[in-house]
């Protein structure tokens, strides 16, 4: 019996709460391959260990059981960072830690459970069981992205945030597709537990290898054939970025007595050295604290920030004027000009459940964490925003980053860039404002435009539309980062035709799976 075969039997053979805590511990270990670490080599331990349990599951609550509990330590290391921003108020939020970490990574983790179980119910078995898993894993993905709301943080294929080349294959499948191809290699090895001939290893040393392999060859050929970044047509003629980052802690952020302080240093920050030299100055999620469009005193103060003949991107609250029924608060962008005229605004789309809006607020009775006590409303969606001196946007406020193929208007015109506002000062130092970041690259490269994104703490970046860092401003840094604005591309396959790609992928896989289970 060979060591691979040992462990997968002494895998198998265990039971009880030593199986689930071993999953867990799993999942966990996988977790470790996300934004920041990058450890990938501990996909190839915790999938094919993932397979071999299955393969063990008795029945089909073990089945269920197995993928459950392997992503319950996937989501639980992924999503630790939510606690941070219970704890920024910790005497009224942080009751709250055990719910928002464990509960939610219990709830998604019943996608991957609903996966394994999946595979179960169709009988697959043999080589087949491999790619039916990639294929079930996939799905409970994309499943993950839209049902009740929706929160695709951390999909497989972030992983390889790592490997620009590799990230390129999104231009055409999407992160989905990634997760695909990450997930049939990962899990690849669970064959040699099996006895194999010597061409049948190599088989699988081809797939482990030769498909992130692949990935990369394609990715580099891509990036060869991109414009140079030095060439001056490569940028926007005559437009030149400030992104501003005050790092100002949470805590403080709301408070009465230093909000004006709050302003007034956005402001200097945005005139410091080289102003004179900048057309777009681009702020944070709320940076401005005031509502900026019936607050004439505090929106001229923020004007000042904007460039003479550019503009000042924003974001602040917006409120229904006094009087006017019902009473309703936005996430808004603004476009302010130095005259002080808002001649732009968006309302954030995509809101965060418990973090700006309570869902069955009738039947919970908790606040939100977000200041104030009112419920944000819900704009419109995804729209391309045109406004003097600047190429036509799409803008983007905190997590809308993170939805795949809904990060542009697809009835609008196209837009030429992405801007992103966020507040990761919720998170402190933790991986999530790398994992936020990674997203964001994800969506510029899948959709062919820049990507300007301006965080509070950190991390402000410009990428193009090939994922190719621009200009960066790291976690916890106060100070501006100055950039050009490169041109957007030709829309690439994804952005075209959306999952098109995986799921045409999906089915090959499906096929195939089907074939191997037979001849397994």
């Amino acid at each position: 019996m060979t060591l691979v075969q040992r462990i997968a039997h002494r895998l198998q053979s265990l039971t009880g709460w030593r199986r689930r805590l071993v999953l867990f511990l799993l999942g966990a270990l996988a977790a470790m391959a996300l934004p920041p670490v990058h450890a990938l080599p501990t996909l190839l331990v915790a999938f094919p260990a993932l397979v071999w349990m299955f393969d063990a599951a008795p029945n089909r609550k073990a089945a269920f059981g197995v993928g459950w509990w392997w992503a319950m330590g996937w989501f639980t290391v992924g999503y630790y960072w939510i606690s941070n921003a219970l704890l920024v108020d910790p005497l009224r939020f942080g009751w709250m830690i055990p719910f928002a970490v464990f509960g939610l990574s219990g709830l998604v983790a019943a996608f991957v459970g609903a996966a394994t179980l999946s595979v179960r119910l169709l009988r697959f078995s043999g080589p087949g069981r491999i790619l039916g898993l990639a294929v079930a894993w996939t799905l409970a993905e994309w499943l993950k992205s839209w049902v009740l709301t929706g929160f695709p943080w951390n999909p497989l294929g972030s992983v390889w945030d790592v490997s620009l080349p590799v990230l390129q294959f999104g231009a055409v499948a999407g992160v989905w597709g990634l997760s695909l191809l990450t997930a049939v290699a990962a899990m690849a090895p669970a064959l040699l537990s099996a006895p194999l001939s010597r061409r049948a290893q190599l088989g699988v040393v081809a797939l482990v290898v030769g498909l992130p392999l692949a990935g990369w060859i394609g990715g580099t050929v891509r990036l060869a054939g991109a414009p140079d970044l030095a060439a001056p047509d490569t940028m926007e003629p005559g437009i030149r970025l400030r992104l501003v980052q005050a790092n100002t802690p949470q805590g403080n952020k709301w408070k009465d007595d230093l909000r004006e302080a709050h302003l007034r240093e956005h402001v200097a920050l945005s005139r410091s050295p080289g102003f004179e030299t900048i057309t777009t100055v681009i702020w944070s999620e709320t940076a401005a604290s005031y509502f900026l469009d019936l607050d004439g005193p505090h929106r001229a103060m923020a004007a000042e920030a904007a460039p003479p003949g550019g503009l000042l991107l924003t974001g602040a609250p917006r409120i229904t004027p006094r009087g006017v029924e019902p009473l309703q608060i936005w996430n808004s962008l603004f476009a302010v000009t130095p005259a002080a005229e808002i001649v732009g605004v968006y309302d954030k789309a995509h809101l965060v459940p418990f973090g700006e809006y309570v869902p069955l607020r009738a039947i919970l009775p908790i606040a939100k964490i977000t200041h104030g006590g009112t419920d944000f409303s819900a704009g419109p969606g995804p729209r391309t925003l045109t406004v003097p001196g600047l190429p036509p946007f799409s803008p983007l406020i905190c997590y809308e980053a993170i939805f795949p193929g809904e990060v542009v208007d697809p009835k609008g015109e196209r837009p030429r860039w992405l801007v992103a506002m966020t507040n990761d000062g919720w998170f402190g130092y933790s991986a999530g404002p790398f994992q936020h970041l990674a997203a964001g690259r994800m969506r510029a490269i899948e959709e062919g435009l820049p990507l300007a994104r301006a965080a509070n703490t950190g991390i402000s970046a410009v990428f193009d539309g090939y994922g190719r860092e621009i200009a960066r401003l790291p976690l916890g840094a106060k100070g501006v980062v100055d950039a050009p604005l490169p041109k957007s591309i030709d829309p690439p396959p994804y952005a075209r035709f959306g999952n098109a790609a995986v799921f045409i992928l999906m089915l090959v896989c499906l096929h195939l799976g089907a074939v191997r289970r037979t001849r397994g």
